[in-house]
Order: structure tokens, then sequence, then C-alpha cells
């Protein structure tokens, strides 16, 4: 997760064991807006994918369904009319659709409106080989014959609570959602910043394909963050879920732990 940087700059900031695993989650997204929209920010992986490669290398435990978590706040599935994938890979986006024990395939959320960048769609269609196993087009094809698919080419701002803004790095066209309840904005930047422990500039996880660019991609969020006290969801963060931050000189520090 903390790729070149030597593990006694990042040692006390995410704890491991004796083999240097660390455990993570998947944080997904639920937002109800002022303006009538629920959305889901990348809904995690699907269940029907843990036996399959690349998911087999990890150790899957405590999964709740997403389906489930809805409930817990009184919304079903077919109330979601926005699900965004921050990107294209199984852990952020397999939840979307499912296969059935008699082999049928669907929707999970059958109203929504899912949302990709052009860049990361192209991109699960030619991956490059260090990526390709992070991928299961079969998933984004059926959305998109099903109608449901809406891909951005740059940064859009479909309704006045959302904006997504696309940056590079991790991945390729990787959507950061920006979302504003009236009193607050709350981002999702996905695996820009992974964990709270990656708001230091330099800490960029091995996974990401473009180094340079996520470390410019991450500065930016992480300025206009500090500058706009924006609320920012690690999804992979056990620890520390969201939280603001606070810039003292050239770096980033958690500002406040933040209860959703």
């Amino acid at each position: 997760m903390f790729g070149a940087t030597p593990k006694v700059a990042w040692r006390r900031s995410y704890p491991v064991n004796e083999r240097n695993l660390c455990v993570l989650a998947m944080h997904a997204g639920i937002v109800v807006t002022g303006d009538g929209r629920v959305i889901i920010v990348d809904p995690g992986v699907g269940q029907d994918q843990l036996k399959d490669t690349p998911a087999i290398f990890y150790r899957f435990y405590d999964m709740i369904d997403i389906c489930d978590s809805l409930l817990q706040v009184c919304i079903k599935p077919e109330d979601v009319t926005d699900v965004i994938f921050t990107h294209l890979h199984f852990d952020h986006c397999g939840a979307a659709v499912r296969k059935d024990t008699d082999g049928t395939t669907k929707l999970i959320f059958p109203n929504a409106l899912h949302w990709v960048s052009r860049a990361q769609y192209e991109n699960e269609r030619t991956p490059h080989p260090l990526e390709a196993d992070s991928f299961f087009p079969e998933k984004t094809d059926f959305i998109e014959k099903a109608g449901a698919l809406r891909i951005i080419e740059a940064t859009s701002e479909p309704y006045k609570s959302l904006r997504m803004k696309l940056y590079d790095g991790h991945t390729t066209g990787q959507i950061a959602a920006y979302i504003n309840d009236g009193d607050s904005t709350i981002v999702f930047p996905g695996d820009i910043i992974p964990l709270a422990s990656h708001i230091v500039k330099e800490r960029i996880s091995a996974y990401d394909l473009y180094p340079t660019l996520s470390y410019d991609s991450k500065t930016e969020i992480l300025e206009k963050a500090a500058s706009n006290e924006y609320i920012l969801v690690f999804y992979h963060d056990a620890l520390t879920p969201c939280a603001s931050i606070k810039k003292l000189q050239s770096s980033f520090k958690i500002n406040k732990k933040v209860e959703l």
C-alpha cells in the first residue's frame, strides 16, 4: 500500500502484522442529496467475484452486502438514482452486477445511472498487462447493454449536488466525486487517496501505474480539501474512514476525524 516508501517512514501510521499484511476496508458511499438523488459511490466487490483472480489473493472477511447496508438506512436498491464508479477495478464496482445461483445476471440498482469516465472505460477494454486482472469487463458490458451506463469525457456536473472531476495516476481517468449537501462538501477520491496515511504526498501505492501523476492528482485534491474544509472519504482505510485535513507549511495533516 505504500510502494517504494520505506517501512520505517510509514509503519506508525498504519498497522501491519509480521507478514506485512494490513487490514483494509471498502467504504461504499451512500448519499441522499437535497435535490432528491440517492447516490452510491463505489459499491465494492461483488460476492460472486471472491473466487476469481485477483480476489483469491486477498483474504476477504466480514463482508456486508451493499443491499443490507441500504436497508439499514431504509433505502431499497430500486431507490438508487446514481452509481459512481471512481474506476473499474473489481473491488470498487463489482457489486453493481450480480450473477445469481441460477446463472442469471442482474443489475443490483435497476433504476440507476452508472457513471464512469471514457478514459477508464477504454482502459478496461485494452488494459496494460499489469492491470488486466483488476477488470471484469463483462460486468460493464452488461450495464451498458441494459442502457444504464453513462460515460463522461471530462469534468462533469450533472446535478447541482454532484461534480465529477477526472484524475490520472492509480489508473487512467479516475473519477473523484464531490458531493455538496448544502452545508459541506464530501469528496470521494477513491484510490487517489485510499488511506488517511496517504495524505503524506510521497506515499504512493505500488498499485499505482503512474506514480508521478498520482502525486500530482493527490496534491491537487489535498490543496482544495484543506482550503475549502472538504471532508475526505478514505475508501480503503479501516481506521479513519473520513476526515477533514489541514495544511501545515508544505505538508498535510488530519484535522478532525468525521462521523458520517
